[in-house]
């Protein structure tokens, strides 16, 4: 049996872009199985006052930078600032959490943090949401029925209180049992502890 690492995330956490355009691949050379699990860090965040960029501007525009030269040392497409906040209603995270339910989380989950970074466009919002589904091969108006359903409403906030109950405060959050590990930065050493636990 494979080696399990949970991936708790948040669409709309600017450094979860690394994590999403590397963790599955680097997971897979290490052999380990990476489960994608979407959750609200946002509602965590404001209830522990913890808001790192907003009215921030100096820290905001290093963020910026940080993830810029990030991105270009993996390899990963980063083409300026993109809008920021997104997804006000968690949305596109519902949708995701119908995605991890089916199977097809990192596929759209990629698909959304391109549509932010690379196309400048909320994949919360419902035309570029509906477009990403579209190109997807997907029915935009029955997934997003789906994702606006009391039973995905409930499994986004389960998840979301099994993130709290972990001590998830941020996102990317690695964790291999109840061992956490937060930021993109931690990706290698959440697989080295999940190898070698």
């Amino acid at each position: 049996m494979r080696k399990q690492l949970d991936f708790f995330f948040f669409l709309g956490s600017t450094y979860t872009y690394l994590a999403v355009n590397r963790a599955e691949e680097v997971a897979a050379r290490a052999g380990i199985e990476l489960r994608w699990r979407p959750f609200n860090v946002r509602s965590i965040m404001l209830a522990q006052n913890n808001r790192p960029f907003i009215g921030k501007p100096v820290k905001l525009a290093y963020m910026w930078r940080d993830l810029e030269r990030r991105a270009q040392r993996y390899g990963i497409p980063f083409r300026g600032v993109p809008p920021y906040p997104i997804d006000p209603d968690d949305q596109a995270n519902r949708v995701a959490t119908v995605a991890a339910l089916e199977g097809w989380c990192p596929q759209f989950t990629k698909a959304a943090y391109g549509m932010w970074f690379l196309e400048n466009k909320d994949p919360g919002a419902i035309e570029p949401l509906s477009e990403l589904l579209q190109r997807m091969g997907r029915n935009p108006g029955e997934v997003i029925a789906q994702a606006n359903s009391e039973e995905i409403r409930a499994r986004y906030a389960a998840e979301t209180e099994l993130a709290r109950s972990m001590g998830i405060f941020g996102s990317p959050t690695f964790a291999c049992g109840t061992e956490i590990f937060w930021g993109d930065d931690r990706l290698e050493d959440a697989l080295d502890w999940c190898q070698s636990h």
